[in-house]
């Protein structure tokens, strides 16, 4: 009998480390666990917790980080921890003694932790630290400055479980039809020949044959790295996805986007209009195909499965027979939600509520500073507009006769303009911030 992988003794990378926050903890999820991400003044890294204070289990990440401090401070009864998760006070406690005597019983549970290739790295089992001391993080090779790469990122929750996300980024054939318009063309589309070159407990490759030479690697139970190089140039570009578990139909993409040409146009484009004009969308595109698949997939048979309800005929789908084959045989097909006491609820199908599906605020705009700040930037615009159009309208009305056609004029046409502007960031660039609808047939 194969052994038996194990979700928990592993690196995830939980966020960018340019989107969190450093003036409040920030709660995340984990394979079902509740986590609390903060920043010690102390401290040049970010630390993670089991979200839970140990004194009445109150939820750490509604705390603070104390001014005088820098430790955390749960907000229920205000006792601190520092940085390893040692309690160093208690307000409520007579004895000073009380604290220093029982430090092993009364501190919060601290997460290893890394900070590399700009990415908040977490070990998801806490008794297990050597071991993640001994163990290297999953980094993608192209994520290298020192051999002429430029990247960005990007992050978001979706609707739709780890082992979904897994199959559809292992999928490259679908990209002409799910999202055409944003990065491919379906009049394009042609065979994608997949042939897997390895195949272990701890690695997947695979190559696919044709115009650009593409490796596809899977180092479970994260990375997904596309590497494409363009004939016989020395360009190369890639796609490093992280796919995070979450809880059941739940899951997180970490995405990092390498590539070695172009690299001014890399640093004029904003990180911000990147996700609103191109990200987003493509995550759209596969939201509202994915979370009905597995709804439908649930709905086959008491004990889904893959291998009775697919069809998978062509090389195409090589890649995402050998992922399912591997989650199988080391997973017995299914996370383990058992080990931290969830059960895995039935699947709603939520075509009719498309706006809880594709709802960008609470999935990224929230989570990214780059995104947050430039909604922060619109708002105050539009405000702004619509205040200047409103005071030029007055000041025109209030001008003297002699005025009115002179100087009037041009400032009626400012005010128009303004409130042309206006309009354009109510009801055009703000919006895709929060929710823009994605209709195939439309496209």
């Amino acid at each position: 009998m194969e052994p038996e992988f194990n979700f928990f003794q592993q690196w995830y990378p939980l966020s960018p480390v340019e989107d969190l926050v450093l003036e409040q903890p920030t709660s995340v999820t984990l394979l079902g666990l509740r986590l609390v991400i903060w920043k010690p003044k102390s401290s040049q890294t970010f630390r993670v917790f089991l979200d839970q204070c140990p004194h009445r289990l109150a939820p750490l990440s509604e705390g603070r980080i104390d001014d005088k401090t820098g430790n955390l401070m749960c907000s229920y009864h205000g006792w601190q921890f520092e940085e390893q998760g040692l309690c160093t006070h208690i307000p409520q406690a007579e004895n000073p003694e009380l604290v220093s005597k029982n430090k092993e019983n009364l501190c919060a549970v601290a997460l290893p932790v890394r900070q590399e290739q700009d990415l908040l790295w977490v070990w998801a089992d806490a008794k297990s630290s050597e071991q993640a001391a001994n163990t290297p993080l999953p980094l993608s090779p192209q994520i290298d400055a020192t051999i002429g790469f430029v990247w960005s990122s990007y992050v978001r929750d979706l609707e739709y479980d780890w082992q979904t996300l897994v199959e559809n980024v292992a999928d490259p054939s679908h990209v002409p039809f799910a999202h055409h318009g944003v990065q491919g063309d379906r009049s394009k589309a042609r065979p994608i020949p997949i042939k897997i070159v390895q195949s272990t407990p701890n690695l997947i490759e695979a190559v696919t044959v044709g115009s650009f030479e593409t490796t596809i690697t899977f180092e479970p139970p994260c990375r997904l790295e596309y590497a494409i190089k363009f004939g016989n140039s020395e360009k190369q570009v890639g796609l490093v996805t992280y796919c995070i578990p979450v809880s059941p139909g739940k899951s997180r993409i970490v995405a990092q986007f390498p590539r070695n040409f172009a690299k001014t146009l890399h640093r004029l484009r904003p990180r911000w209009w990147d996700h609103i004009s191109e990200r987003n969308q493509v995550i759209d595109g596969d939201m509202v195909l994915l979370q009905q698949q597995e709804y439908f997939l649930q709905q086959t048979q008491s004990t889904p499965s893959w291998k009775t309800s697919y069809r998978l005929p062509t090389s195409a789908d090589r890649l995402v027979i050998e992922y399912r084959n591997w989650f199988d045989k080391y997973c017995q097909g299914q996370l383990p939600w058992n080990q931290v006491g969830i059960s895995v609820p039935e699947i709603r199908n939520l075509n009719n509520n498309r706006e809880q599906v594709l709802n960008r605020y609470k999935q990224h705009t929230q989570h990214c500073s780059s995104c947050r700040r430039a909604l922060k930037v619109v708002q105050r615009l539009q405000a702004g507009l619509l205040i200047y159009f409103a005071i030029t309208v007055c000041a025109v009305a209030l001008l003297p006769d002699t005025l009115k056609v002179k100087l009037g004029l041009p400032l009626t046409m400012t005010a128009l303009l303004s409130l042309g502007a206006y309009a354009w960031l109510k009801f055009w660039l703000s919006p895709r911030f929060y929710f823009v609808d994605y209709i195939h047939a439309r496209r």
